[in-house]
Protein backbone atom coordinates (compact mmCIF):
# COMPACT_ATOMS: atom_id res chain seq x y z
CA UNK A 1 0.00 0.00 0.00
CA UNK A 2 1.19 3.37 -1.11
CA UNK A 3 4.62 2.06 -1.89
CA UNK A 4 5.79 5.20 -4.20
CA UNK A 5 4.78 7.46 -0.63
CA UNK A 6 7.10 4.85 1.49
CA UNK A 7 10.14 5.35 -0.76
CA UNK A 8 9.80 8.79 -1.23
CA UNK A 9 9.95 9.11 3.05
CA UNK A 10 12.88 6.79 2.64
CA UNK A 11 14.31 8.47 0.27
CA UNK A 12 14.15 12.10 2.68
CA UNK A 13 14.49 10.17 5.97
CA UNK A 14 18.07 9.27 4.26
CA UNK A 15 18.98 12.30 3.01
CA UNK A 16 18.23 14.18 6.27
CA UNK A 17 20.37 11.91 7.90
CA UNK A 18 23.54 11.81 5.31
CA UNK A 19 23.17 16.21 5.81
CA UNK A 20 23.22 16.00 9.32
CA UNK A 21 19.79 17.56 10.46
CA UNK A 22 18.39 14.17 12.31
CA UNK A 23 22.02 12.45 13.97
CA UNK A 24 21.35 9.44 15.54
CA UNK A 25 17.87 8.04 14.65
CA UNK A 26 16.40 11.61 15.45
CA UNK A 27 13.57 12.95 13.61
CA UNK A 28 10.53 11.65 11.65
CA UNK A 29 9.12 11.78 8.32
CA UNK A 30 5.83 11.39 6.45
CA UNK A 31 3.80 12.14 3.55
CA UNK A 32 0.03 11.67 3.27
CA UNK A 33 -1.98 10.09 0.25
CA UNK A 34 -4.14 12.70 -1.15
CA UNK A 35 -6.88 9.71 -2.07
CA UNK A 36 -6.92 7.86 1.19
CA UNK A 37 -6.23 10.71 3.28
CA UNK A 38 -3.96 8.04 4.92
CA UNK A 39 -0.39 9.20 5.68
CA UNK A 40 3.24 6.63 5.72
CA UNK A 41 5.54 7.38 8.53
CA UNK A 42 8.92 6.61 9.88
CA UNK A 43 9.26 3.52 12.32
CA UNK A 44 10.51 4.57 15.77
CA UNK A 45 14.30 4.15 16.62
CA UNK A 46 15.13 3.04 13.14
CA UNK A 47 18.60 3.71 11.23
CA UNK A 48 17.28 5.23 8.19
CA UNK A 49 20.08 3.69 6.53
CA UNK A 50 18.66 0.50 6.54
CA UNK A 51 15.03 1.17 6.40
CA UNK A 52 12.79 -0.73 3.51
CA UNK A 53 9.27 -0.19 1.79
CA UNK A 54 8.16 -2.91 4.21
CA UNK A 55 9.02 -1.04 7.44
CA UNK A 56 7.33 2.09 6.78
CA UNK A 57 4.13 2.28 8.27
CA UNK A 58 0.48 3.28 7.35
CA UNK A 59 -2.27 5.55 9.74
CA UNK A 60 -4.91 7.32 9.71
CA UNK A 61 -5.31 10.57 10.92
CA UNK A 62 -7.26 9.27 14.25
CA UNK A 63 -3.88 7.34 14.74
CA UNK A 64 -4.98 3.61 13.83
CA UNK A 65 -2.37 1.67 12.32
CA UNK A 66 -3.23 0.48 8.81
CA UNK A 67 -0.23 -1.75 8.23
CA UNK A 68 2.99 -2.38 9.54
CA UNK A 69 5.41 -4.93 9.87
CA UNK A 70 5.66 -6.61 13.25
CA UNK A 71 8.28 -6.12 15.65
CA UNK A 72 8.03 -2.43 14.63
CA UNK A 73 5.82 0.74 15.97
CA UNK A 74 5.40 4.10 14.12
CA UNK A 75 6.82 7.16 15.44
CA UNK A 76 6.83 8.37 18.79
CA UNK A 77 5.38 11.95 17.09
CA UNK A 78 2.70 10.26 15.43
CA UNK A 79 0.27 12.22 17.38
CA UNK A 80 1.85 15.74 15.99
CA UNK A 81 1.82 14.24 12.54
CA UNK A 82 -2.00 13.38 12.61
CA UNK A 83 -2.70 16.90 14.13
CA UNK A 84 -0.71 18.47 11.66
CA UNK A 85 -2.65 16.83 9.00
CA UNK A 86 -6.09 17.06 10.57
CA UNK A 87 -5.51 20.53 11.22
CA UNK A 88 -4.47 21.38 7.63
CA UNK A 89 -5.63 18.74 5.25
CA UNK A 90 -4.40 20.35 2.41
CA UNK A 91 -0.51 18.99 3.25
CA UNK A 92 1.65 16.24 1.61
CA UNK A 93 4.24 15.91 3.87
CA UNK A 94 5.74 16.59 7.42
CA UNK A 95 9.80 16.55 7.94
CA UNK A 96 10.67 17.01 12.17
CA UNK A 97 14.20 17.80 12.50
CA UNK A 98 16.50 17.71 15.51
CA UNK A 99 18.99 20.20 12.93
CA UNK A 100 21.89 22.04 15.49
CA UNK A 101 21.49 25.66 15.28
CA UNK A 102 17.60 25.53 14.98
CA UNK A 103 17.41 23.34 17.96
CA UNK A 104 19.83 26.26 19.77
CA UNK A 105 17.06 28.32 18.81
CA UNK A 106 14.51 26.35 20.14
CA UNK A 107 16.22 25.98 23.33
CA UNK A 108 16.37 29.37 24.13
CA UNK A 109 12.41 29.98 22.54
CA UNK A 110 14.07 32.54 20.21
CA UNK A 111 11.75 33.09 17.41
CA UNK A 112 14.02 33.63 14.01
CA UNK A 113 13.61 36.89 12.44
CA UNK A 114 13.38 37.62 8.74
CA UNK A 115 16.84 38.68 7.61
CA UNK A 116 17.36 37.60 4.17
CA UNK A 117 14.92 37.24 0.87
CA UNK A 118 15.43 33.15 1.24
CA UNK A 119 12.74 33.62 4.07
CA UNK A 120 9.76 33.89 1.57
CA UNK A 121 10.33 30.29 0.44
CA UNK A 122 9.25 29.08 3.82
CA UNK A 123 5.17 30.33 3.63
CA UNK A 124 5.30 31.62 6.99
CA UNK A 125 2.27 34.63 7.26
CA UNK A 126 4.71 36.80 8.83
CA UNK A 127 8.16 35.53 7.48
CA UNK A 128 9.46 34.76 11.20
CA UNK A 129 10.10 31.10 12.00
CA UNK A 130 8.05 31.33 15.49
CA UNK A 131 8.16 28.51 18.18
CA UNK A 132 5.61 26.40 19.19
CA UNK A 133 5.05 26.07 22.68
CA UNK A 134 6.84 23.50 24.58
CA UNK A 135 5.08 19.88 24.93
CA UNK A 136 6.48 16.90 26.54
CA UNK A 137 7.56 14.45 22.81
CA UNK A 138 5.10 12.47 22.05
CA UNK A 139 2.38 13.47 23.75
CA UNK A 140 -1.37 14.96 22.33
CA UNK A 141 -0.07 18.93 24.07
CA UNK A 142 2.56 18.74 21.86
CA UNK A 143 0.87 17.49 19.27
CA UNK A 144 -1.91 20.74 19.81
CA UNK A 145 0.60 22.77 20.25
CA UNK A 146 2.48 21.91 16.88
CA UNK A 147 -0.67 21.94 14.72
CA UNK A 148 -1.00 25.54 16.68
CA UNK A 149 2.36 27.29 15.46
CA UNK A 150 1.32 25.55 12.04
CA UNK A 151 -1.94 26.92 11.87
CA UNK A 152 -0.33 30.41 9.35
CA UNK A 153 3.09 28.90 9.00
CA UNK A 154 4.88 26.03 7.24
CA UNK A 155 8.15 26.12 9.30
CA UNK A 156 8.41 26.48 13.25
CA UNK A 157 10.84 25.91 15.96
CA UNK A 158 9.53 23.47 18.93
CA UNK A 159 10.67 24.76 21.88
CA UNK A 160 13.78 22.92 23.87
CA UNK A 161 12.81 20.21 20.82
CA UNK A 162 13.91 20.81 16.98
CA UNK A 163 12.27 22.25 13.89
CA UNK A 164 9.40 21.18 12.08
CA UNK A 165 8.17 21.64 8.19
CA UNK A 166 5.41 20.84 6.01
CA UNK A 167 4.49 21.17 2.52
CA UNK A 168 1.39 21.09 0.77
CA UNK A 169 2.88 19.43 -2.39
CA UNK A 170 5.07 16.67 -1.28
CA UNK A 171 7.64 15.66 1.47
CA UNK A 172 10.70 17.08 -0.97
CA UNK A 173 9.22 20.37 -0.67
CA UNK A 174 8.83 20.09 3.47
CA UNK A 175 12.34 18.60 3.59
CA UNK A 176 14.18 21.77 1.22
CA UNK A 177 12.12 24.54 4.24
CA UNK A 178 13.45 22.03 6.67
CA UNK A 179 16.86 22.86 5.12
CA UNK A 180 16.02 26.44 4.65
CA UNK A 181 15.06 26.46 8.33
CA UNK A 182 18.88 25.33 9.50
CA UNK A 183 20.53 27.45 7.23
CA UNK A 184 18.59 30.29 8.16
CA UNK A 185 19.20 29.62 12.34
CA UNK A 186 22.82 28.88 11.30
CA UNK A 187 22.88 32.29 10.04
CA UNK A 188 21.28 34.06 12.63
CA UNK A 189 24.02 32.21 14.79
CA UNK A 190 26.32 33.84 13.35
CA UNK A 191 24.78 37.43 12.74
CA UNK A 192 24.78 37.88 16.81
CA UNK A 193 28.20 36.10 17.22
CA UNK A 194 29.59 38.90 15.34
CA UNK A 195 27.53 41.48 16.52
CA UNK A 196 27.96 40.62 19.91
CA UNK A 197 24.39 40.19 20.53
CA UNK A 198 23.07 42.59 19.06
CA UNK A 199 19.79 41.85 16.60
CA UNK A 200 20.58 41.26 13.50
CA UNK A 201 18.79 44.50 10.79
CA UNK A 202 14.82 42.97 9.59
CA UNK A 203 13.42 43.10 5.99
CA UNK A 204 10.30 45.03 5.77
CA UNK A 205 7.27 43.08 5.67
CA UNK A 206 6.20 44.34 2.71
CA UNK A 207 9.78 44.03 0.86
CA UNK A 208 8.85 40.29 1.59
CA UNK A 209 5.29 40.48 0.50
CA UNK A 210 5.12 42.12 -2.26
CA UNK A 211 8.12 40.65 -4.16
CA UNK A 212 7.02 39.12 -7.48
CA UNK A 213 9.31 37.33 -10.64
CA UNK A 214 10.55 40.04 -12.80
CA UNK A 215 8.26 41.38 -15.58
CA UNK A 216 10.89 42.15 -17.48
CA UNK A 217 11.51 38.56 -18.81
CA UNK A 218 9.91 38.22 -21.82
CA UNK A 219 9.04 34.45 -23.34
Amino acid sequence: MLEELKSAVIQIGRQAQRDGLCKHKSGNFSARDAETGYFVITPSAVDREVLTPEDMIVMDVDCHVIEYRKGLRPSSESLMHAAVYRSRPELRGIVHTHSKYATVFATLGRAIPPMVNEMMALNNKDFYIRVAEYGRAGTRQLADNVAAALKDADCALMYAHGAIAVDAQNIEGAYLKACYIEEMAEVYHHVLAISQGKEAPILPFEELHDWGYPEEIKF
